[in-house]
């Protein structure tokens, strides 16, 4: 990154569980195989994130900002983009905001736009959507969702959007996609609409050309209520946890994630608790560099595996992210009771790590209501 030679910052956001550590895997391998250097920024509310042992385990340099949104880290975003810069000199920065955060374009776009626009060229922000989220958010299914103010933070994500990425295709059908893409451009006419699946790879490469080849216009920021938007957060419950297996003979590590996944979600839904998203990753302690990833975007959806295991194993590490609505104390008596329950068939299962609580307020560094405000 020089000068001369801008790097090019590509923002990627979307509510919890909409697939965007996915895209950026994606994207990121699709700019390396054109040869450009690429280096991931995640970022989250507490520790030990499952998307960075994720993304990094499949060869990215990726730094981690932990304990706030971009906004609210807006000098560690850049302490970030120069650390990457000191190891492999990107190209192309790819970042990954709070799921639950908002107002990007004023509170990070703008500000590395017109403070720091020598050193960065700033991408279109894209939004990615779960199809089956969206559509109960937007009235196009009955099944129930999240309260008011945490939907609010869900349309304000994608009013400030420039792409709204219609992800997971894969899992509606076709009439189903067709009448949320039109509910999309009705309700935020300023947005191109995509369809796409990081998934299968279908619609990524327009997608893709779009955030690589144009930049983020310098149009008026939408209004905000960060009232509003702070009580939305504190109705969110974060569960960060790091767990050791041991047995005494060789388990199965997929049934293991599965049915701890299963007994989670059982639990929570007994609780009326509504799942942003929960995400765990399994790693044997055998040197393989393996990972399974298992991902719930619901309280009544299914797991899904997006990495396997080949083998069984007797000992690894287990990482625990869970994002849901309600009391952080809850999604605790959940893991601790999933975990008692699965001690019996999968030897035994030690709690190392362990923090629950609700986002704070958001206070972001800058709020510019144009590229071309001041500072």
């Amino acid at each position: 990154m020089s000068d001369s030679n801008p790097a090019r910052y590509i923002m990627i956001g979307g509510f919890l569980g909409a697939g965007k550590s996915t895209s950026i895997a994606r994207l990121a391998e699709h700019l390396d195989a054109q040869g450009l250097r690429v280096g991931l920024i995640t970022n989250d509310q507490g520790n030990r994130l499952v998307d960075t042992l994720n993304l990094a385990s499949r060869g990215f340099q990726v730094e981690e900002i932990p304990g706030g949104c971009f906004c609210c880290r807006f000098h560690s975003l850049l302490e970030a983009a120069e650390n990457l810069s000191a190891e492999t000199r990107p190209d192309v920065f790819i970042a990954e905001p709070v799921g639950s955060c908002t107002d990007l374009i004023a509170s990070v776009s703008y500000p590395l736009r017109r403070i720091y626009g020598d050193r960065f060229r700033i991408a279109p922000l894209s939004v990615v959507v779960d199809p089956r989220r969206a559509r109960r958010v937007l009235g196009l299914s009955a099944e129930p969702g999240f309260s008011q103010k945490v939907t609010y933070i869900y349309l304000k994500q994608l009013e400030e959007a420039s792409i709204i990425v219609i992800n997971k295709n894969d899992l509606i059908g076709i009439a189903e996609r067709e009448s949320l893409a039109a509910a999309l451009r009705d309700r935020f006419p300023r947005a191109r609409i995509m369809d796409a699946s990081a998934r299968t790879g279908e619609g990524l490469p327009e997608w893709f050309a779009a955030v690589t080849e144009t930049e983020q216009d310098g149009g008026e920021a939408m209004e905000l209520d960060y009232q509003i938007y702070a009580e939305g957060e504190a109705l969110l419950g974060w569960l960060n946890a790091t767990v050791r297996l041991s047995a005494t003979s060789l388990v199965d590590g997929d049934r293991f994630l599965s049915e701890l996944a299963r007994a989670v979600q059982d639990n929570l839904a007994e609780r009326g608790v509504e799942i942003a998203h929960f995400k765990m990753t399994l790693e044997p302690n055998d040197g393989s560099g393996e990972l399974a990833v298992l991902s719930l975007v619901g309280t009544e959806f299914e797991p899904e595996f997006t990495q396997t295991l080949s083998d069984p194993l007797s000992d690894g590490e287990l990482i625990v992210n869970l994002r849901a609505e309600g009391e952080p104390a809850w999604l605790e008596d959940s893991l601790r009771a999933g975990l008692a329950a699965c001690s019996d068939s999968f030897g035994r299962l030690e709690l190392e790590h362990l923090e629950s609580f609700k986002p704070g307020e958001p206070k972001p560094v800058y709020r510019m209501a144009s590229a071309d405000a001041v500072v």
